[in-house]
């Protein structure tokens, strides 16, 4: 079942973690996998860059985030998004290195969360989009605080994938709970106008379609759509980015600017359908943006920092680049 590109991934992060970690397989319950860690390895961060593995516990304590279900797979994204952001965000030269990326990028608010960045975040004291629990809720992999050059608070939320085929699709539409009122064949038009046509507002209270009809101008494109454009992959970049719009809209919160982001593996082109769907409905909104984890490395390459280049060289050959 994995499309050649993951084959190619699986095929290479084993070898890596052959040649440098173990050459041991892991249990998934009963089935053993290469691409598994063994338990003697399990949440011994194996696949973090070495550098960062201190700081990366330190935030654990300061803001506990859940470890991923398959953070122990050599193709974990979750560990790939702390490989790629924490060397940088340790680095004193952090604000060059994103500010070629992001235009309003002034400098690393350092002041604000841990460092200037939280893994796992959401607007927590806050919940404006009403849908955290113990097992469900949206968060978005690494949040960065910046001052733009107003020298105004932003907040930068980001989602890492790897070798993931789509973003995550909508758990109400397959719910076993969903009752013939949940019609997600209906257009996005006619779910603004009642609501509880969705089986996330009508059963779980959560927030989502108050929060879009909010900020309708932002999804400029939505009398286009004749059934929910929400059930398959956009679902997990439609709740990132109303997170990101409900933090900018609550005057609770310090953020003046809050701007959403999806960086992926260049050669990961199996996730551009959705991406480009959603920069459809969108219309190519400016708060919204797609980067590749080759953009920041060759950012940082730019800047010949020894420190970096360790890391630029380490980083390359874990994940193919």
């Amino acid at each position: 079942m994995l499309s050649p590109f993951q084959l190619e991934m699986y095929a290479h992060l084993i070898e890596w973690k052959w040649e440098h970690v173990t050459r041991e397989p892991g249990n998934f319950g009963k089935a053993v996998y290469d691409t598994m860690f063994p338990e003697e390895l399990a949440h011994k961060f194996p696949m973090i860059y070495p550098g960062v593995v201190g700081k990366l516990k330190e935030h654990l304590v300061k803001f506990p985030f859940r470890i991923h279900r398959y953070f122990d797979h050599v193709a974990s994204s979750q560990a790939a998004n702390i490989n790629l952001f924490l060397p940088l965000l340790q680095s004193p030269n952090s604000s060059a290195v994103f500010s070629q990326l992001k235009p309003d990028f002034a400098r690393l608010a350092a002041d604000q969360l841990d460092g200037g960045f939280r893994i796992e975040f959401w607007d927590e004291g806050f919940g404006s989009l009403n849908d955290k629990s113990k097992v469900a809720g949206t968060d978005t992999d690494i949040a960065i605080a910046y001052y733009n050059h107003q020298n105004e608070l932003c907040l930068w939320l980001i989602e890492h994938k790897l070798t993931e085929k789509e973003f995550t699709t909508c758990g109400g539409a397959k719910s076993p709970s969903k009752k013939t009122c949940h019609d997600c064949s209906k257009s996005f038009t006619d779910i603004l106008a009642n609501k509880d046509l969705c089986f996330y507002h009508n059963n779980c209270k959560y927030n989502y379609w108050k929060i879009t009809e909010a900020n309708l101008k932002f999804f400029a494109n939505h009398s286009q759509y004749e059934h929910c454009p929400f059930r398959e992959g956009m679902n997990q970049l439609w709740r990132n980015q109303l997170l990101a719009l409900s933090i900018e809209r609550d005057e609770r919160q310090p953020y003046r600017h809050v701007t959403f982001s999806v960086v992926k593996h260049p050669k990961n082109t199996q996730l551009d359908a959705t991406l480009e769907a959603y920069l459809h409905l969108i219309d190519n909104h400016p708060s919204f943006s797609v980067y590749t984890s080759a953009d920041f490395i060759s950012a940082a390459s730019a800047l010949n920092d020894s420190h970096l280049d360790e890391w630029i060289g380490w980083y390359k050959a874990l994940y193919n680049l």
